[in-house]
């Protein structure tokens, strides 16, 4: 049974006794996911993609994510099947209005950009700046639902990569893909079957990007 804890024992001088640990099996296959997760190419991720089941899983998982003040300030949206080439296209449009005297090879770049991947879920910061929460704590939320994703994602055999190119940078671009003037795009995450093996790259070492605060002597 799950034990639930009261409000009060959060309260700053409460009296309340200590809660007991509970004490939780560890998991060492999400610690060997955690620890090994690359990041592939997008030409490396290939059909077959997730189906319809296997996305609503990978976004529930993504939307578990911590959010002060249940505002939910983020949302996904899904470019799969024929739609990537259509938004492509939209795209491939657009870009050649900005860019007039645009190579040919690069016509349609962006429809082969969209149908590299078998699935792309671009995911939409949307802050409330009336709420109380720091809009900055909001953006950071929309960013824990990307990684939640991709780390759904590779548990459910896939790979995924979570990019941040023109189209979501660009506003007119993000227009088209449904995003509101409002929001930003946090990233496009491009989801398929790995077709490769990632090699890992290197990492910093934790003496250079951890300190433990110490209270001045």
């Amino acid at each position: 049974m799950t034990q639930s804890v009261p409000r009060h024992h959060h309260q700053t001088g409460s009296a309340t006794a200590p809660l007991a640990p509970i004490m939780v099996e560890p998991s060492p296959q999400t610690l060997a996911l955690l620890e090994t997760r690359r990041s592939l190419p997008l030409r490396a991720l290939v059909e077959p993609g997730p189906n319809a089941a296997e996305i609503d899983r990978m976004l529930a998982i993504a939307a578990r994510v911590p959010d002060h003040g249940r505002l939910v300030p983020w949302r996904f949206i899904v470019l799969e099947g024929e739609a990537r080439a259509a938004a492509g296209d939209l795209l491939d449009a657009l870009y050649a209005a900005q860019n007039p005297g645009l190579a040919p090879e690069k016509a349609h770049m962006w429809r082969d950009y969209l149908l590299r991947a078998p699935v792309t879920v671009i995911v939409v910061s949307r802050t409330d700046p009336a709420a109380k929460i720091p809009q900055f704590n909001q953006v950071l939320s929309a960013g824990a639902a990307a990684m939640n994703l991709v780390v759904a994602a590779t548990a459910m055999g896939f790979s995924a990569l979570w990019l941040l190119k023109w189209p979501g940078r660009d506003p007119d671009a993000a227009a088209l893909l449904g995003v509101a003037a409002t929001e930003q795009v946090a990233g496009f995450l491009h989801i398929g079957r790995p077709a490769a093996q990632a090699e890992d790259r290197p990492r910093p070492p934790l003496d250079q990007i951890v300190t433990r605060w110490r209270p001045a002597p």
